[in-house]
């Protein structure tokens, strides 16, 4: 697969990501009333923020450092542990970049890197009724769709898809992680919040990608 993906682009995809949190932080706040504090969407306002100030920074000039920008600055968001679990996914995303416009497989790769990165951070699994259960079927549709040789934004639709459906499957479950699980039972029925942001993180990442196809093709 020849495409890649350059900065300027993958800049692109991060605005578009804070922009989704931002549009849905209120649905967020009301989702994490069921089994938190209902802070979450707060959180992911901050978030957004540190994508969008990562992107600006004069030193995020390739994929490496933007990513690693964008995981450092979300790390220093004071909003429990999802904040600190996407900022160590933004910055294993880092670890995983290098200066080169990624293609396809590496940016399979990138995302299994942050996966990995935030795995390493958390004993939640897929199935505990949190974030992992959008990311992971979302990075595993990912790498199918690399090893099929799709294009890249065909790639990161398939994994909004899995991401989205992922969420969706968490109102079947009940939490057993976190302080959600002392609730039990009460949480069926309702979607993760965590689940919900990381699937519109994919969400704002495809349709940036999808935009700009459209753009392209007039």
């Amino acid at each position: 697969m020849t495409e890649r993906i350059t900065t300027s682009v993958l800049k692109t995809m991060l605005i578009d990501a804070a922009l989704n949190l931002r549009e849905h932080s209120g649905q967020l706040s009301q989702l994490d009333c069921v089994a938190g504090d209902g802070d979450h969407g707060t959180t992911m306002l901050r978030v957004a923020e540190q994508l969008e100030a990562a992107v600006e920074d004069a030193s995020s000039q390739n994929p490496a450092a933007l990513l690693k920008n964008c995981g450092v600055r979300v790390l220093g968001v004071d909003g429990g542990a999802s904040s600190a679990l996407l900022g160590m996914f933004f910055k294993g995303m880092g670890d995983g970049a290098g200066e080169e416009d990624p293609d396809g497989e590496a940016m399979a790769g990138i995302f299994e890197s942050g996966m990995n990165a935030l795995l390493r951070q958390t004993k939640a699994r897929a199935g505990d009724k949190t974030m992992v259960d959008a990311l992971v079927p979302a990075v595993a549709a990912l790498r199918i769709a690399a090893q099929m040789g799709k294009p890249i934004p065909a790639a990161l639709e398939d994994a909004a898809t899995a991401a989205r459906a992922g969420a969706d499957r968490t109102k079947t479950l009940v939490a057993r992680c976190g302080r959600a699980k002392f609730l039990g039972e009460k949480t069926l029925g309702h979607a993760d919040a965590g689940a919900t942001s990381v699937a519109l993180l994919f969400h704002g990442f495809s349709e940036a990608l999808v935009a700009r196809r459209e753009k392209d093709h007039g």
